[in-house]
């Protein structure tokens, strides 16, 4: 399919227009909602943790917390319906468009927050109760997702302001998993879970005032009349003609597969053993999230030429956590390796949904981001729920080492394929 799309030419600008994409209204409405609304949501994870194993709901007194089969049925059930709506989310943005339904969903997200803070704070909450909130939860994730992606081209005037707003929107995740957790704790060892739910619950309000006050341009929706099974083919037929897209989003799902999720798993392991226990693996993804900052910083203002074989390049610094803690490398070596690959991920992110964007079009853009979320992250759960019993089998090290080892060889292939090291960002092939 071909894309009618400005073209326009890769450049540096200067310092002081780097943050000019503030100055469009729709996207600093939209970045201020958006940030707001990351903090509470990065938050929430601490406090349910925390419901879970402390019993803070079941009406206990906190007596006789909750098991870890009970945090894994609460952790999963706000997982698996974000993989399952996701491509009716897709489906759902681009018929009704990606305001509407990240309005909807803020809103159905913060009532559920709103819910679970009330019940826990009077003692209401068993098990059973934050399975289904959590799950409903979900189901907000998954539809938001989706829009999320295919909103950002609408929110600037200035095309060429693109790849900043997914810079700064990229930044405000990376501050929020610094920030969150570390408030979320304060709060909750101060005030209890409930208040941090309540909270969260508050800044979804915000991000849904925000999105309320765009005024977006009006796109074609995707014909209602056609099936659901009818759309997804075409976004599917969209996503599967451009190699470059398709094969970055299998790279990323065995990314996150046999590098990320061993070392999410077995990176604590390891630091127990021989970095200091919790506080040398906080230390190791804070200076993560610290990277991340940085690489946002240093993209802002800039998109290369070639954006693909740039950001394939910035993907190979995610060997090095893993390398490091396989080798029995000290706690700066692994902290100095979780930077690179910090920066790394923002230039990754940054430039695979900015190229996205350009490329695929906007009335099809819900569903091709939908299929790109779910092969990206599909597979994350099963490498989460294998990592410990494969660390036990083969060893933590060894496993972490073939993580390190991967990341580097699918990385020199990916960026072997022209199809991805020739796409560029002002001209060239199509797909």
């Amino acid at each position: 399919m071909a894309v009618q799309t400005e073209r326009i030419p890769a450049r540096r600008r200067r310092p002081g227009d780097r943050l000019a994409v503030l100055g469009e209204r729709e996207f600093l409405w939209f970045f201020i909602g958006y940030t707001t609304s990351l903090v509470g949501s990065s938050m929430a994870p601490v406090a349910v943790t925390f419901a879970v194993l402390d019993g803070s709901g079941s009406g206990g007194g906190g007596e006789g917390g909750g098991s870890g089969t009970d945090l894994g049925w609460v952790l999963a059930a706000r997982i698996l319906p974000v993989v399952l709506v996701l491509l009716a989310g897709g489906v759902i943005a681009d018929r009704l468009g990606s305001r509407r339904v990240m309005l909807g969903s803020d809103v159905l997200r913060g009532l559920v927050q709103a819910l679970f803070a009330g019940l826990l704070a009077a003692g209401h909450a068993p098990v059973w109760v934050m399975v289904a909130l959590v799950a409903v939860w979900g189901i907000g994730e998954g539809l938001f997702m989706p829009a999320f992606g295919a909103i950002v081209p609408d929110l600037v005037r200035r095309k060429e302001l693109v790849a900043d707003a997914n810079t700064l929107l990229g930044l405000s995740r990376s501050v929020s998993t610094v920030v969150g957790p570390a408030a979320a704790g304060l709060v909750t060892a101060t005030n209890g879970p409930a208040a941090v739910l309540l909270v969260d619950a508050v800044t979804y309000g915000v991000g849904a005032f925000a999105l309320a006050r765009l005024r977006l341009p009006e796109r074609v929706a995707a014909d209602g009349g056609e099936s659901l099974p009818g759309e997804l083919r075409a976004g599917w037929s969209e996503f599967a003609s451009r190699p470059w897209l398709w094969i970055t989003t299998a790279q990323m799902g065995l990314f996150n597969l046999l590098v990320w999720a061993p070392f999410l798993v077995l990176g604590p392991l390891t630091a127990q053993r021989d970095l200091g226990g919790a506080p040398g693996w906080g230390l190791v993804m804070g200076v993560y999230g610290v990277g991340a900052v940085l690489g946002g910083l240093v993209m802002l203002g800039r998109v290369p030429a070639r954006p693909l074989a740039v950001a394939s390049v910035a993907a190979l610094g995610w060997a090095l956590p893993s390398g490091v803690l396989a080798l029995g490398a000290p706690l700066p070596w692994v902290a100095a390796g979780a930077l690179v690959a910090g920066v790394g991920s923002a230039v990754c992110g940054t430039l695979y949904s900015s190229t996205t964007q350009k490329w695929v079009p906007v009335e099809l853009l819900g569903r091709v981001t939908s299929f790109g979320v779910l092969g990206s992250f599909a597979l994350g759960p099963l490498g989460l729920a294998v990592a410990g019993p494969l660390g036990s089998r083969f060893g933590v090290d060894t496993l972490l080492m073939f993580g390190s080892v991967w990341q580097l060889a699918a990385g020199a292939v990916v960026l072997g394929i022209p199809a991805v090291r020739n796409r560029r960002w002002e001209e060239g092939s199509e797909n």
